[in-house]
């Protein structure tokens, strides 16, 4: 006969000391053992059922839970197998029950030492079908040793299976699983204990409390009216507090316009302000742009107060014994011939300056009226038979060109006596104004100006203190002397 483990399904190998037990052993071992349990025995209520069952406060019932708390409420019994495994038919050699906390507490030291050498057996392991023989089989009349040993085997553990809630028997693994399992459930035992005795003793606190503080039923309706009355103040608080908090969304809402609107109005400032920034930018460089020029304009208008513009116009000098304007010959000397064109151009220019200095300074001369046209101009007299002289000579000898040179000298009296009145009222206004030479009538520093009764020398002499003269009068009006 084979033995397996009813759990695993492993071929078992008995210890020596199970095949040798004694009837006596056996005794003892049956008699350790707990009564059969009942059929009329239905399903183990929960932890937590009979808690809520129990008529406590829920002081005391928090109270239990708080000291159990993490460890789940253990059923009366276990097992190794799972459900469905119950549910399932098996072989009656394969049946179990799980085995009890009392049954363990309750074993001899003896058969202890003698389960604990029974961990130690080796499982050997065959590919030969497990089977066991049914409780019930017929007694031989002549029984072997071997065979009444597996008898007595067999018989106890029948006994252990019917006595306890797992099928015996076990292997060494199986046996250890077993301990594990029943440790952790003596475990999960000590702490329900625990948590029961904490629940006794917020039960009798509570007791106490009540018993002390509940004198009447009327002193128990006046707390109920007190806790409904709390309940109430409570209620009105937590509207009022609702309505608190709408208010407070409300305003909340109120402020977020208001945020966004200050959000926008501060985005328009910061375009505008950008925007006035580049304004500000672009009329600065502007600015400093029209500086540049007004500072590049001073400066040349500074040049050009400082440029002379009639002595560019008219630019008096000396060639040798000659005085010259802008470059022409005035007056001629043996020697050195002289066109009379170069020397017309020169007095057309010279009576053009003795024009412009009188218009600047806004003078008028007595009895003339100069007419500059060049190498052909000309002063003609605004009194008594108002003649017209030439001022342009020629080099002909012939009687009419006598004549006109004639004329000519006039019109050099003429135009010195023009000048002479030019001069006189630039001294009026300037006294400090000195002019080295005096014109007295047609003399000028004592040199006359008609070429038909002096020599060349002296003739070309007076025209070069003509130039003098005039030159002299020009930087008194271009220096703003004349205010």
């Amino acid at each position: 006969m084979n033995f397996v483990c009813q759990q695993c399904k492993q071929p078992l190998q008995l210890d020596a000391s199970l095949v040798d037990l004694t009837p006596s052993a056996y005794d003892i071992v049956a008699s350790s053992l707990p009564p059969p349990p009942s059929p009329s025995h239905g399903r183990q209520t929960s932890g937590a059922e009979k808690l809520a069952q129990l008529p406590s406060p829920s002081s005391a019932k928090a109270a239990w839970r708080n000291s159990v708390q993490g460890a789940p409420f253990p059923s009366s019994s276990s097992s190794l197998s799972s459900p469905t495994q119950r549910k399932q038919p098996m072989h009656p050699n394969e049946s179990f029950v799980l085995l009890q906390d009392s049954v363990i507490r309750a074993i001899p030291p003896n058969l202890a030492a003698a389960a604990s050498s029974a961990k130690k057996a080796s499982v050997s392991r065959t590919r030969a079908v497990p089977s066991a023989a049914p409780p019930d089989e017929p007694t031989h009349p002549n029984p072997s040793p071997l065979s009444h040993h597996l008898r007595s085997s067999l018989r106890l553990f029948n006994l252990l299976s019917s006595r306890t809630d797992l099928d015996h028997p076990l292997c060494a693994e199986c046996t250890h699983i077993l301990l594990a399992t029943l440790t952790r459930q003596l475990d999960e035992t000590k702490k329900e204990r625990d948590g029961y005795i904490a629940f006794e003793k917020e039960v009798r606190k509570e007791r106490e409390r009540d018993g002390a503080a509940a004198g009447s039923k009327a002193e128990a309706e006046a707390k109920i009216e007190r806790l409904k009355d709390e309940e109430r103040l409570a209620i009105e608080q937590l509207k009022a507090a609702e309505r608190e908090r709408q208010q407070l969304e409300e305003e909340l809402k109120t402020l977020e316009r208001e945020e966004k609107a200050l959000e926008e109005e501060e985005a328009e400032f910061w375009q505008q302000h950008n925007a006035q920034l580049l304004k500000a930018a672009e009329q600065a460089s502007q600015l400093a742009a029209l500086r540049a020029a007004y500072a590049a304009d001073s400066s040349v208008l500074e040049k050009l107060e400082r440029t002379n513009v009639y002595n560019d116009a008219f630019c008096i000098g000396h060639e040798g014994v000659f005085g010259t304007i802008n470059g022409l010959r005035l007056g001629r000397v043996p020697g050195v011939p002289v066109e009379w064109a170069e020397i017309n151009a020169a007095w057309g220019q010279t009576l053009l300056l003795l024009y412009t200095i009188a218009r600047k300074l806004d003078f008028t001369f007595e009895n003339y009226r100069l007419v500059p046209m060049g190498s052909f101009s000309r002063i003609e007299k605004t009194t008594g038979d108002k003649a017209t002289y030439e001022l342009y000579g020629s080099g002909d000898l012939h009687f009419g060109r006598l004549l006109h040179n004639r004329r000519f000298d006039f019109a050099m009296v003429a135009f010195l006596e023009c000048l002479k009145q030019l001069m006189d009222y630039v001294k009026s206004q300037d006294p400090q104004v000195d002019f080295p030479h005096q014109i007295v009538k047609d003399k000028i520093g004592e040199a006359s100006v008609k070429q038909q009764f002096s020599q060349e020398e002296a003739w070309t002499r007076a025209l070069r203190h003509v130039l003098l003269a005039l030159k002299i009068l020009l930087k008194w009006t271009t220096n703003g002397s004349n205010g």
